[in-house]
């Protein structure tokens, strides 16, 4: 499970950062990238990555700002030029729905693979045998949602060694071992899974939030996350400007991540105010509040391991 960053700007592209877009990489897990929005050239950003258009399954959508959605027509259209041919799924705000209904319709654009819009509201938007994803709405000028995407726990691993030292050799029982089955083998011996199968793995949790003002919604979702993305447009001692904007700045990013119980902060959405020579006082404004802070930056990739 990997955090890829396509962009990680405020506003408008930079020479430095483009808008916002950050994709989940479950290559691993399902064969699939999730994206996080899809700012202005996100799909020029991928052009420098190794990412395939083709596995984008979900687009989760925090908010109808335009450096969060400019990017999200161009990039379906070109996934049917560039063998994209399963299914995509889109959740967002009120509103996504005819965003894109009408830039499609209007340019003519035809889909070679389903698209199925969904407008969310509060609460679990998806879930499978694999994972469950949330959303709630946060605090910014707009409805803006952050999302906690929740990876179901795991099977231990199977003790392939221990079964072969008494006697079990590879093949179907040991899916069914794995599987948690009871097996009577041929000599009657009863093999009870939880002797030859290790602990179960806990699944690992991360929180994207979009545009918000410190709330208390951002701190239900990153409990205990093990990664909380969280916007940090402005620096420490520019709160009242990230009020009147309806952003957040470095040292309130660090305290949803503290009081949260967090292992891990990541700022991004940062203003181009700040030069390349200024990301790393904005680091270390946040390690005051949060230790384990780092700061993104386009094509920074940052692997979620488990517990």
């Amino acid at each position: 499970m990997n955090i890829f960053f396509l962009g990680t700007g405020a506003g408008m592209p930079a020479k430095l950062r483009n808008v916002t877009s950050i994709a989940l990489k479950l290559l691993e897990e399902r064969g699939a990238v999730w994206l996080f929005d899809a700012g202005e050239a996100t799909q020029h950003q991928i052009l420098h990555t190794s990412i395939k258009p083709r596995r984008i399954e979900k687009i989760f959508v925090t908010h109808l700002h335009g450096d969060h959605i400019y990017g999200l027509p161009g990039l379906l259209s070109s996934r049917s030029f560039q063998g994209g041919d399963t299914e995509v799924t889109v959740y967002g705000p009120k509103g996504i729905k005819e965003y894109l209904h009408i830039s499609l319709a209007v340019s003519q654009t035809f889909l070679k693979y389903p698209l199925t819009v969904i407008e969310i509201e509060e609460g679990v938007v998806f879930e499978d045998e694999q994972f469950i994803v949330e959303a709630r709405l946060l605090d910014h000028g707009i409805a803006s949602y952050g999302y906690r995407v929740i990876e179901k726990d795991r099977p231990g691993t199977l003790l392939a060694d221990k079964l072969q030292e008494a006697g079990v050799q590879p093949g179907p029982i040991f899916r069914k071992i794995k599987n948690g089955e009871t097996v009577t083998l041929g000599d009657g011996r009863v093999i009870n899974p939880s002797e030859f199968v290790g602990p179960v793995q806990k699944g690992r949790i991360i929180t994207i939030l979009g545009d918000t003002r410190f709330c208390q919604n951002a701190i239900s979702l990153a409990r205990d996350a093990d990664l909380l993305i969280h916007e940090a447009t402005f620096s420490a001692g520019e709160e009242m400007l990230a009020t009147d904007y309806f952003h957040s700045t470095t040292l309130q990013a660090a305290k949803v991540a503290k009081q949260a119980g967090c292992k891990q902060l990541c700022l991004t959405h940062i203003s181009s105010r700040y030069d390349r020579d200024a990301w790393g006082n904005l680091v270390t404004e946040a390690q005051g509040i949060f230790p384990n802070t780092d700061i993104a930056a386009d094509f920074k990739e940052i692997t979620v391991r488990s517990s």
